[in-house]
């Protein structure tokens, strides 16, 4: 296995962090706001990096450098009004901080990238990358994804509970396909093409 590039890894951190923080931040905000405060009385509605990297999962990308994974947040749907629809509005809220902040940065970077050192320059290219890389995997309709929780929001009840049970068979498809590279082929031209959008040719 080749070890990363030192240089490489401190380019990424700050962005990747960021991007990490906030998508967890957002689960665990959106949760809150519909009436969950598992999160936050677990201290998750926070922008300190080290409650919500799993050292496990924060290893493995480094040395994979194609997957790995952050603590998830703790939701208890019992305290939500509507827990199918709840649940699937905190499954958007992770990609959809995500998606905000890649724009964002991309809008900063058009404004300012003439202004700022080379090496932030990168950095917000990366981090709008990242950003949208995140979104976009975590939307796919995969347990323990993202997009399996908006995915059985939208299924009639009898379908929903048997799909997400199937969620550990579900990280070990994930893990073959980003290991074969479906999901590379899938996700790489939907963030090339929309970065290239974002940040302009």
């Amino acid at each position: 296995m080749r070890l990363p590039d030192l240089w490489g890894l401190l380019l990424l951190a700050p962005p990747l962090l960021t991007a990490i923080v906030f998508h967890e931040l957002a689960h665990g905000w959106v949760a809150w706001r519909l009436g969950d405060p598992t999160a936050k009385l677990a201290g998750r509605l926070t922008l300190n990096p080290l409650k919500h990297l799993d050292p496990i999962g924060t290893l493995v990308l480094v040395l994979t450098q194609a997957i790995g994974w952050a603590r998830p947040v703790p939701v208890n749907p019992r305290y939500f009004r509507n827990p199918r629809r709840d649940m699937m509005w905190v499954g958007l809220a992770g990609p959809g901080a995500n998606l905000l902040m890649g724009t964002g940065l991309a809008l900063f970077y058009r404004i300012f990238a003439p202004l700022v050192p080379r090496l932030l320059e990168v950095m917000l290219v990366l981090g709008v990358q990242i950003n949208l890389g995140l979104a976009l995997f975590n939307l796919l309709p995969v347990p323990p994804l993202d997009g399996s929780r908006v995915l059985a929001g939208l299924l009639p009840p009898s379908l929903a509970y048997p799909y997400l049970r199937y969620e550990f068979w579900g990280f070990l498809l994930l893990v073959l396909l980003v290991f074969t590279g479906v999901v590379g082929k899938i996700i790489l031209p939907l963030i090339l093409g929309l970065s290239h959008l974002l940040l302009g040719g």
